[in-house]
């Protein structure tokens, strides 16, 4: 396949696809990419070409010792390869996306690298990857206690290389193995993932993508048959809160896909540094690093020909759009990020970091699945989260414009504005479940409180409702305890809604319920179904991770019978509390 001549963008739109934004020279006629050496014609390192890399590195990628890194965007890492590695599934949505023919998964060479051994790849491909620090934020408070140094300086990826950046089908794509061994950021760690957390993040990446939610992408999952590592878990039937037992874990690789892998932390890193002057060239390493985001991300709607402050605050107005839509996109779906700091938020305003994340099952405002997550990131909490970090990107942003008082002015009205867009995007999305064409605060209070009181089931409630019932019969199906003292509660609330929707044809009432079935999904991946797929992996059985694969990449269309009987119902009661089901620490 020959390169193509062009330099494209992407963007994360509402659907949750990333389109392409382009510049385009010459389009060539889309073409399969077959194998390493055809995907080896498209490479184009733009991260690493243009931007610095850490001037203390070994050039040669031998960096896995965790220390200090003060200076460059970047370290050049060599992955670890995975010993004895096995195929365990591919995306077969994303390949086709890619335009990668799936018998590119099991070959020996992407295989390979993939499972992370880049030492044989086809020029112009590197043998040497690059790992990348970022600051920390919680809740907009700046810390440096996580660094071993104490200095924020030993932070960023831990266990996380990328190896490979280039234009595939028109869009630039950069490719990342998590869990390809120490960097100097692992502050001791092993820089491993363990095949649980890989199978966690393998299928939440591809299942938010088919919910048309703003996500990085899996591209495909290698595990060890022989290496293993330990790891703090839950004891089987557990109740703990949290893990009760060391467990040997098989490592594994994924490969997870984005335009760029910019996080807020990032950005908040070099900030800290400019703000501090901790070296002679920090201001001018901010300033490339947020070009670059520019470059990456927002290249079609942010003018290249406009002077940097203008840039700036246009990028700030354009982060504050995709970040609120994203977290009413969570919301929508049932989403809870967990550990939404400023480090696993993307500057890309797309979800990233797929840790301890978890979707409702019974609604609670306070949902939250990570045992060490607090309230400060429960599921109603998230627009709050998304707020601090958005001052944390503001904050990272205000160096470049010191001496222009005019831009930082503009630049505290444009964070000012983003708790009264964020409501805007709540109203909207929550009027959009509800079929309504104007959100009703009062109806939607009365609902919440109904929901609390009987302790319904989030998804299986809307999508329930999206049907339009005559009565309260079929939303009965979505609740976890006896409703009868509270029925006439749910037909009054009922009635009210149907008299805000109006008087209904029969083809009218189909196209709405239609409408809501496209916003209120059928199938949710809910960790009790993805519990058993990766314990049945950790003796190399995969059929269940690819079953569920299949079934999470169309969560809004009516499936077999023998599917909604399996995966569209109540969470039974053996699953709750209990431990590394209802609740887990951070899944490593």
């Amino acid at each position: 396949m020959r390169s193509m001549d062009l330099e494209h963008k992407q963007q994360p739109g509402a659907d949750g696809e990333l389109h392409p934004q382009a510049s385009v020279k010459s389009l060539p006629e889309l073409a399969t990419i077959d194998s390493l050496d055809e995907l080896a014609d498209v490479a184009d390192y733009s991260f690493m070409h243009t931007l610095s890399s850490d001037p203390e590195a070994d050039t040669r990628g031998i960096n896995h010792t965790p220390r200090e890194v003060c200076s460059g965007h970047y370290v050049p890492v060599i992955p670890t390869p995975l010993e004895n590695a096995e195929y365990v599934t591919h995306s077969k949505t994303f390949f086709h996306q890619l335009g990668f023919a799936d018998s590119m998964a099991q070959s020996a060479d992407f295989s390979r690298l993939f499972s992370g051994d880049a030492s044989k790849v086809p020029d112009p491909m590197q043998k040497v990857g690059w790992a990348t620090g970022y600051a920390l934020s919680i809740y907009g408070n700046e810390y440096t206690q996580q660094c071993p140094f104490r200095t924020g300086n030993g932070y960023g990826d831990g266990r996380a290389v990328s190896v490979f950046e280039g234009v595939i089908q028109g869009r630039r794509w950069e490719m990342q193995l998590k869990g390809s061994g120490r960097t100097p950021y692992s502050r001791g760690a092993d820089g491993r993932a363990v095949l649980r957390s890989s199978v966690r993040e393998f299928l939440a990446q591809e299942h938010m993508h088919a919910l048309g939610v703003p996500t990085s992408r899996s591209l495909c999952l290698y595990a060890s048959t022989t290496e293993t590592v330990q790891r703090p878990w839950y004891s089987e039937g557990s109740r703990s809160q949290d893990p009760d037992v060391l467990v040997s874990n098989a490592v594994a690789i994924s490969t997870r896909v984005a335009p760029s892998f910019i996080r807020v932390g990032q950005l908040e890193l070099f900030g800290r540094r400019a703000r501090n002057q901790a070296h002679p060239q920090a201001m001018q390493e901010l300033e490339q690093i947020v070009l670059h985001l520019i470059d990456r991300e927002y290249a079609d709607v942010i003018d290249a020909n406009q002077p940097t402050d203008q840039k700036i605050l246009q990028l700030a107005r354009e982060f504050c759009d995709r970040l609120t839509s994203l977290v009413a996109h969570w919301i929508r779906v049932g989403y809870c990020q967990g550990n939404f700091n400023s480090d696993n938020c993307a500057a890309g305003g797309f979800t990233l970091d797929y840790g301890p994340y978890g979707f409702c099952d019974v609604f609670d405002p306070y949902f939250q699945p990570w045992t060490g997550g607090g309230e400060h990131y429960a599921f109603l909490n998230q627009p709050v989260a998304a707020e601090h970090n958005f001052g944390s990107f503001c904050g990272a942003l205000k160096p470049l414009l010191a001496g222009n008082a005019d831009a930082l002015q503009q630049l505290a009205l444009i964070q000012q504005s983003f708790a009264a867009e964020m409501q805007t995007k709540m109203q909207k999305m929550w009027a959009a479940k509800l079929g309504l064409a104007v959100f009703d605060e009062a109806l939607f209070n009365e609902l919440v409180t109904l929901m609390m009181q009987t302790a319904v089931d989030y998804s299986i409630f809307f999508r329930e409702l999206s049907a339009i019932p005559d009565d309260i019969d079929p939303l009965k199906t979505s609740f976890y305890t006896d409703s009868t003292e509270r029925e006439q509660s749910w037909s009054a609330w009922l009635q009210k809604w149907k008299a805000l929707i109006g008087e209904l044809t029969v083809e009218s009432r189909e196209a709405l319920s239609a409408q809501m079935k496209r916003v209120n999904a059928k199938y949710i991946l809910r960790e009790w179904f993805v519990v058993p797929a990766y314990k049945a992996a950790a003796d190399r059985d995969y059929a269940l991770i690819r079953e569920l694969q299949d079934i999470m990449a169309q969560p809004y269309s009516e499936q077999p019978e023998e599917v909604e009987r399996e995966y569209y119902r109540l969470k039974p009661t053996q699953f709750f509390q209990a431990g590394g089901t209802s609740h887990y620490s951070c899944s490593s």
